[in-house]
């Protein structure tokens, strides 16, 4: 049985003060559920203080929107898996979609955190999924395919266990349409399905797989009952506690 994992990506939002005042609020709603993993990834800004106000949290771990592979160097404008590590993040995203489409990212960049992070003890969440485009080309699978086997190159399947990825529909990223649940479901067994040819039925199963396509409170406890969804990677709808609150508790059926 798959532990549900719900993880909010703040991306470039919430100062200081706000994740105090959000985590003051949001602790408080999910005081009673359990049963659920909870992953917050806020600005690299926010890292140390919500670290600070975690304080060890067996309820709510803190993640990380990025990381570069080197552990120092001249890299401007990079944070180091050592420097996450010290303010005690567990989870670090990588590959997400906007890494991939503003920033050029690669599989083979990609591929270099996800053994980086693997290495220095953090839990990657790697991200893949396909644009409108590609999926008016009937190319998702494909896609899908492309990018796993490019970003997990060379982990080894005991390894490979201990990552999450999060499914992302591109087209339906911040535009307010979403996949369906059977469409979502279908990418998800997609991706359990090669996760298994990369490594071996028995490791794919254990893999926990999230979507990350404009889930909300109204549509999260039918995204989250599909067989092969085991979580949710949360962007727009997690930067208000009581909504991200209703969206993990979905998870737990409550």
């Amino acid at each position: 049985m798959r532990k549900k994992i719900i993880a909010a990506n703040w991306k470039m939002n919430m100062t200081v003060a706000e994740t105090v005042s959000y985590l003051e609020s949001f602790r408080t709603n999910v005081e009673a559920v359990n049963g659920v993993e909870i992953v917050i990834a806020p600005p690299f800004t926010a890292i140390a203080k919500l670290s600070e106000l975690l304080g060890g949290s067996q309820k709510i771990s803190l993640g990380a929107q990025n990381m570069y592979f080197e552990m120092s160097g001249a890299f401007t404008g990079e944070i180091s898996p050592a420097m996450l590590r010290e303010l005690f993040v567990r989870f670090v995203i990588l590959g997400h979609s906007e890494r991939r489409q503003i920033f050029g990212e690669t599989d083979a960049l990609i591929n270099k955190k996800v053994h980086t992070a693997l290495a220095c003890g953090l839990k990657p969440i790697v991200c893949v999924g396909e644009t409108l485009e590609e999926r008016d080309a009937g190319r998702e699978t494909e896609i899908l395919t492309t990018q796993l086997r490019g970003s997990l190159a060379g982990v080894p399947a005991e390894k490979i266990s201990s990552i999450v990825i999060a499914y992302e529909p591109v087209w339906a990223i911040g535009t307010g349409r979403n996949a369906t649940p059977e469409q979502a479901q279908d990418a998800h067994a997609h991706v359990r399905k090669v996760l298994a040819e990369i490594s071996d039925a028995e490791t794919a199963n254990k893999v926990r797989i999230q979507y990350g396509g404009s889930v909300k409170p109204a549509n999260a406890a039918v995204l989250l009952s599909q067989p092969d969804i085991d979580g949710a990677l949360v962007g727009g709808a997690s930067l208000e506690a009581h909504g991200f609150s209703e969206i993990v508790k979905a998870a737990v059926g409550k």
